[in-house]
C-alpha cells in the first residue's frame, strides 16, 4: 500500500512509498483510515526538529479515524470489527512505572508512538493499540481531530485548570490555539485569542465563526497592556501559549497576572531565550503539555458528542494522500486551518 514515509533522519527525506500492510499485534486492531489530520509536529518530523523518539523508516501521521477491519488475538471484546473509531498515538507503554500506574502514561519513559517510532496513519490502514469508539453523531472528519482536541483538553483543563469566570489569553491562532480557545470557552472561560497581522483571517474566523469573545493583533500595540485592561489592570488568569515562538512565550509571562497560570503547548523546536525571571517575581504556576491520557480522550469525545465543540468547522481542506506535500507546504505558509488527508481516496 502507498504511505507517506520518513525514510531517513535529517531535514526532508519524506516521500510516498510502497509499504507492507503488516498484521496487527496481539493487543492491537487494524483500522481502515478514513481521515487523517496533518499536525504541526509532522512538520517538525519532516524538518527533524523535534526532541522525541523517532525511528526511520516510519510511516508518518498520528491523527486518524476509520473502521476496524481486523483484530489481534488478545485485543479483547470492547471493540468489534466494523466499529467506527479514533485512536491514541501511544503504541507501547510499560504499564509498570509510576506514570503508567497513575494514569499519566503520556509520561512513560518507555512510551513510543505512531508516526514517530511506529508506522502511522498516513496510509490506507494503521495498527493501533488504544482506540475509542466514535459517537454516532461524530463524522470521520471530526473524529480524526480527536487527538488534537484531547491534547488541548489535557493542557487547558488538566494542566492549566481553567475554570468558569477565568480570563484566558490564548496565544497563537493555529489549530492548537483555536481548539484551546474552544475548550477554555466550554469550561466557562472568557477567551482572548492573540495573533499577528499574518493571522488576520484566522482571528476574524475565530471571532465570527467560532464565537471567541475577543481577538487581539499583538502587533497593533502593547498586547500585555491591552490584556491587563480587560481585567482591571491585573492580567489574564490563565495564558495558553500555542505558538512556540520566543516572543509568544515572553508575552505569555508578561500578560498573565501575578500568581496566575501559564500552560506551554507550542514547540519551538530549539532552545530559546525568554525572560523566565518573571516566573519568580510573579509567583507563576507554569505547566507544559505533551500528548494526552485516557481521561482527556473521554472528555474530548463527550465534548464532540454533546455538540459543545464542532470539529468540522476547523477543517478547511481535504486532500488525497498523494497531495501530502501540498498539505505540508500549506501548513508551512499558514494557509487554511486544519488540513486532512484521505488515504483511502
Amino acid at each position: 500500500m502507498q504511505a507517506v514515509v520518513k525514510y531517513e533522519r535529517g531535514p526532508g527525506f519524506v516521500e510516498l512509498r510502497e509499504v507492507a500492510d503488516a498484521p496487527p499485534g496481539p493487543r492491537q486492531v487494524k483500522v481502515e483510515v478514513r481521515a487523517a489530520g496533518i499536525c504541526g509536529s509532522d512538520l517538525h518530523i519532516y524538518h527533524d526538529t523535534i526532541n522525541y523518539k523517532i525511528r526511520t523508516p516510519v510511516v508518518m501521521g498520528h491523527e486518524f479515524s476509520g473502521i476496524v477491519v481486523e483484530k489481534g488475538s488478545d485485543a479483547g471484546d470492547e471493540i468489534a470489527i466494523g466499529d467506527r473509531v479514533t485512536g491514541e498515538p501511544s503504541i507501547e507503554i510499560c504499564g509498570r512505572c509510576d506514570y503508567c500506574r497513575g494514569g499519566h502514561y503520556n509520561m512513560c519513559p518507555s512510551r513510543t508512538v505512531m508516526g514517530y517510532f511506529h508506522d502511522g496513519c498516513f496510509a490506507p490502514r494503521v495498527n493501533a493499540t488504544l482506540v475509542h469508539r466514535l459517537p454516532d453523531g461524530v463524522s470521520f472528519e471530526a473524529g480524526a481531530l480527536t487527538e488534537l482536541l484531547a491534547c488541548c483538553v489535557h493542557s487547558v483543563i488538566e494542566q492549566a485548570g481553567v475554570t468558569a469566570g477565568d480570563l484566558v489569553a490564548v496565544i497563537g491562532p493555529g489549530p492548537v490555539g483555536l481548539f484551546s480557545a474552544l475548550v477554555a470557552a466550554a469550561e466557562g472561560g472568557s477567551v482572548v485569542l492573540c495573533g499577528t497581522s499574518r493571522d488576520r483571517d484566522r482571528l476574524r474566523f475565530a471571532e465570527r465563526e467560532l464565537g471567541v469573545d475577543q481577538v487581539l493583533d499583538v502587533e497593533a500595540g502593547d498586547a500585555g497592556a491591552r490584556i491587563a485592561g480587560l481585567s482591571g489592570g491585573y492580567g489574564a488568569d490563565v495564558v495558553i501559549e500555542c505558538a512556540g515562538a520566543p516572543a509568544a512565550i515572553d508575552l505569555a509571562l508578561e500578560a498573565v497576572r501575578k500568581r496566575g497560570k501559564v500552560s506551554l503547548m507550542g514547540l519551538p523546536g530549539r532552545r530559546v531565550e525568554v525572560d523566565f525571571e518573571k516566573i519568580a517575581y510573579k509567583e507563576l504556576r507554569v505547566s507544559g503539555g505533551i500528548g494526552q491520557r485516557r481521561a482527556a480522550w473521554e472528555r474530548a469525545l463527550r465534548l464532540m458528542d454533546s455538540g459543545l465543540l464542532d470539529n468540522e468547522k476547523l477543517i478547511s481542506h481535504q486532500l488525497d494522500l498523494a497531495e501530502w506535500r501540498r498539505g505540508f507546504d500549506m501548513m508551512e505558509r499558514r494557509e487554511g486551518l486544519k488540513l486532512l488527508l484521505r488515504p483511502g481516496a
